[in-house]
């Protein structure tokens, strides 16, 4: 890895290109669409001082953000339907594509990088922030 990367001790990191990491052992992961995504991604940001948790921003052909949130904290809460849960269980597994903090990895890169081991998108925040947004949302 490198400094800044090995700084921030994150063994989740890859140390270079894009590997997929399973969903609930470090972290689950909630899914929404690009343009909605990103602007969804950029309020949280201007919400927490520029520091909302890890936002990964894909390109391509299915542009998308994740938003990285603590292991098991999605559970037992209703989502609108413009977002997919993406967790483990008995009967679920999901990956996330995780790119590495420095190298060239499109589609895939950090719209908000982590910051520490342990600290992801604050996923009450998110769901109120989602809240807003869907009664913002023209029909």
């Amino acid at each position: 890895m490198n400094a800044k990367s090995d700084d921030l001790c994150i063994d989740w990191l890859p140390t270079f290109g894009v590997q997929l990491r399973k969903a609930g052992v470090q972290f689950d992961a909630v899914r929404m669409d690009e343009e909605p995504g990103r602007a969804l991604a950029d309020r949280l940001a201007r919400m927490t001082g520029g520091d909302p948790g890890p936002v990964i921003d894909v390109a391509g052909s299915r542009p998308c953000v994740y938003f990285l949130v603590a292991a098991g904290s999605t559970a037992f809460h209703l989502w609108p339907a413009e977002v997919r849960r993406l967790t483990s269980g008995p009967d679920r597994e999901s990956f996330i594509p995780v790119p590495a903090l420095h190298d060239m990895t499109w589609p895939l890169s950090w719209r908000y990088p982590p910051t520490a081991p342990d600290r992801f998108v604050h996923t009450m925040l998110l769901r109120a922030a989602l809240e807003t947004w869907a009664q913002a949302a023209p029909s």
